[in-house]
């Protein structure tokens, strides 16, 4: 009966994740124990369409071991010419009365976070994104050096209208 289930759940799964139709690009990189301060998570874009108009997140799977209530995060995106562009970022992690505001059925949450909307990739070539945590406790100068609870982090793209 378990495996019957398992093979349901699969099958189900995979039925949802072949009807998303604006995703162009979806990546995780799993971060170990804990995220280190220093750790850069890296993805390297593929070569998108110039004339296209796309949705850009940053998807954050955390567990009930995540301590806070938001997650601010350093983004870069490299441009081919060299040129790079640095966003501070912020987002709520927990709803007030402290329950998880990402998707999920156990500790394990995933949350799809806006990163730009209406992005055209113009020049050609490679473009990187870079993205790394900046938390830090209240009243306290220096950051969190190791992040606990997040266990992955993607970056996602998205037709802004379907092609």
């Amino acid at each position: 009966m378990t495996s019957l289930r398992f093979i349901l759940i699969f099958f189900i799964g995979i039925g949802i994740v072949s009807c998303d139709d604006k995703q162009v690009f979806d990546q995780y990189q799993t971060v170990s124990e804990s995220w280190e301060i220093d750790e850069k998570i890296n993805f390297t874009l593929p070569e998108l369409d110039s004339l296209q108009t796309y949705n850009l997140f940053i998807n954050v799977r955390n567990t009930n071991g995540y301590r806070y209530s938001n997650l601010f995060l350093i983004s870069e995106m490299k441009f081919p010419n060299g040129k790079v562009v640095t966003d501070t970022l912020e987002y709520q992690m927990a709803a007030p009365n402290g329950e998880w505001l990402g998707n999920g059925f156990s500790d394990l949450k995933e949350n799809k976070l806006w990163y730009k909307e209406n992005v055209n990739f113009v020049e050609k070539g490679a473009y990187k994104v870079t993205l790394q945590h900046a938390m830090r406790k209240n009243g306290e100068v220096d950051g969190v050096n190791s992040l606990e609870g997040i266990t992955d982090i993607g970056f996602r793209i998205e037709y802004a209208q379907n092609p």
